[in-house]
């Protein structure tokens, strides 16, 4: 079992991106808001390379980034929600090393996660006149050999920050931020734990993609029952099932698996509670390249199939944005900007993509892309019972919902209520 002790602050189809072989499977568990390469979650504590992109509180008005200067990175705020995007330098007094992770919260500060001499410590950054404030939270100590600490996407409310420590047999989810007293040890979760997508509004519910006997299928983490588990997508018994997105308004999942094709994960959709199963569609399935959404259009809330879903395409000759939308047969490409920070993104509930860049020119910047128009079609856009579905097994029934709180359970189920895509 994992075991991490708390040390307390001292201060205040068909389709997919299973062509791309280890190159997807890479960036498959770590798709999020927080997308930054290399961010699968388990990863994090000052390994690898600093990461070219952002992380995007989910209201959009700030984001955090590790910024470069010369050969030193530091912490930068980014304001995004007034008439002109701004940013802030967050310098402490030394360099931050690669594997620093950061993330803002709705508040404009920015919580920073650094790998100390084998503790995992954290703290608030925040603008103090002409330098930078700091506020220690604590830190979290993992004696256990091989466990990773990383923090998860940001939470919808924007006050509170998780993170997972991932174990040999077991994964730990701590509240970082927003807590009374520090770092929490929320729950223990047998298995090891990747991802982590938001399946609601308030932060209730979280999706974690979790590996036990060989195989890995998405779970949920319910925040208001003291971390019970239950499961959210089985798509056949020896699948390989992750959750990459979730938009709470319209209930649209994007998912890899490999259920169509063994041993080849693929890019599908589904709706959180509708009676059909997940499709796979081939437009999305771009030979030699990995495509990975990042950002899913809100306020959708009875068209699933209408919402613009952003993609990061990476190919041979470098990456650009893809739009696309479940319910259409096709995939429109886009240029990214010069210094597009790769993969961060968010979309407005009228269809404008926000994509922010950073350039020797123009530090500071986002280019807004207004999301291509819909389809126009003669006879009706297919439903998505039209789409071939993948192979399904059967599943005990599921626990009935409480009646404040829908519960997500596997989609081959489809419990909950009557959320359709018509």
């Amino acid at each position: 079992m994992t075991a991490c002790a708390i040390e307390p602050s001292t201060g205040h189809d068909d389709g997919a991106a299973g062509d791309a072989g280890a190159a997807g499977a890479a960036r498959e568990a770590g798709a999020g808001t927080d997308v930054g390469a290399g961010r699968e979650a388990g990863t994090g504590g000052a390994v690898g390379a600093a990461p070219p992109g952002c992380s995007i509180t989910a209201d959009g008005a700030y984001a955090a980034r590790l910024a470069r200067s010369c050969d030193n990175l530091f912490p930068e705020r980014w304001t995004l929600d007034g008439p002109e995007p701004y940013a802030v330098p967050l310098a402490g007094n030394q360099p931050e090393e690669p594997g620093t992770e950061v993330q803002p919260l709705s508040d404009g500060r920015v919580l920073v996660h650094r790998l100390v001499d084998g503790r995992h410590t954290f703290c608030l950054l925040y603008p103090a006149g002409p330098g930078t404030g700091e506020l220690p939270l604590g830190a979290v100590e993992c004696p256990e050999a091989g466990t990773r600490v990383s923090l998860l996407p940001p939470a919808p409310c924007g006050e509170r920050a998780y993170a997972v420590a991932v174990g040999v047999r077991s994964t730990v989810l701590w509240r970082v931020a927003g807590g009374a007293f520090g770092p929490e040890r929320l729950a223990e979760i047998p298995g090891r734990c990747s991802g982590g997508v938001w399946l609601d509004r308030t932060g209730r519910l979280l999706a974690l993609d979790r590996e036990t006997g060989g195989r890995t299928k998405a779970v949920v983490v319910d925040l208001g029952r003291g971390g019970e588990v239950s499961p959210l997508l089985q798509i056949a018994a020896g699948s390989d099932d992750r959750v990459l997105l979730a938009d709470p308004d319209s209930g649209l999942l994007l998912i890899r698996s490999d259920a169509p094709s063994p041993g080849s994960g693929r890019l599908g959709w589904g709706v959180l509670g509708s009676t059909l199963p997940v499709r796979f569609p081939q437009c999305v399935r771009l030979p030699g390249c990995t495509v990975t959404p990042f950002a899913i259009q809100p306020g959708q809330v009875l068209t699933p199939e209408g919402c613009a879903v952003a993609l990061r395409i990476d190919g041979p000759l470098g990456s650009w944005v893809g739009v696309w939308r479940p319910g259409e047969r096709q995939v429109h490409h886009l240029s990214a900007p010069q210094g597009w920070l790769t993969g961060s993104g968010l979309w407005t509930a009228d269809g404008v993509l926000r994509l922010p860049y950073a350039t020797p020119d123009a530090p500071c910047g986002v280019a807004s892309v207004p999301a291509p128009a819909p389809e126009e079609r003669s006879t009706p856009s297919p439903t998505p019972s039209q789409d071939p579905p993948a192979e399904r097994t059967e599943a005990e029934p599921a626990a009935p919902a409480e009646p404040s709180v829908p519960r997500p359970v596997p989609l081959q189920q489809a419990p909950l209520g009557r959320v359709v895509t018509k």
